[in-house]
């Protein structure tokens, strides 16, 4: 399959948590001195990976108890998290194995490539600015009120304008159902990160058309 589609993609767009940064910690950290701070219990690590995906206010109401999810103390709990993870974000997160080589590569072949996160906007900048080198990335763009949180496949094809390259030639890597979906929606390539925070069966039943087991799987398309 691979072999065949090799050549086919003058571009690739990642999704950010679980694909290019393993971002638990960070965010886990800041939930939980939020939860703490207001009386809830706190969650474990692994119990965040289940959670993540489509972005902060939903990752709030799935952490707080249901009997206290009114939409006040929603709100509140969930702008205490916006502050706090935006002077955590970068504390304990970190790149994955792979990733930073396989940009080099995909720059070195010409390749257009840009990210795509349902983190907020401003936050989602600061990591990869933080992170990453500024010619890592032809485009970013998180989470604003522009445009629907993925599935909706309306800011992935702003990228693609944005690029300026036909959705057919994308590549789309992600660790979710979600990506998964935005993918197909927006007619990109769907590829699935096997060492993100999803099993590879979600990966497989939401669509995903290829699935990398390490970030440099993703050359033989290229």
């Amino acid at each position: 399959c691979a072999n065949d589609m090799k050549g086919n993609f003058d571009a690739m767009i990642f999704d950010l948590d679980g694909t290019l940064i393993d971002s638990i910690p960070d965010i886990a950290d800041s939930m939980n001195r939020v939860l703490s701070r207001h009386g809830h219990p706190e969650h474990s690590y692994d119990k965040y990976k289940d959670r993540l995906g489509h972005g902060l206010k939903a990752l709030t109401e799935t952490c707080v108890p249901e009997h206290r999810r009114s939409s006040d103390h929603l709100d509140t709990v969930y702008q205490h998290m916006v502050a706090d993870y935006s002077l955590n974000c970068v504390n304990k997160t970190s790149v994955y194995r792979g990733i930073r080589e396989l940009l080099t590569r995909l720059t070195s072949l010409g390749i257009k490539t840009a990210v795509l996160s349902n983190k907020a906007d401003t936050i989602t900048r600061k990591i990869i600015g933080h992170m990453f080198k500024s010619s890592d990335f032809n485009f970013v763009l998180g989470a604003s009120e522009r445009f629907p949180r993925k599935p909706s496949p309306e800011a992935a094809l702003h990228v693609a304008k944005q690029i300026g390259v036909p959705p057919r030639r994308i590549f789309y890597l992600g660790d979710t159902s979600i990506d998964m979906q935005t993918a197909k929606s927006a007619n990109f390539f769907p590829a699935g990160a096997s060492w993100g925070f999803r099993p590879k069966k979600e990966l497989i039943d939401s669509g995903a058309k290829f699935i990398a087991r390490k970030p440099k799987d993703c050359l033989m398309f290229f």
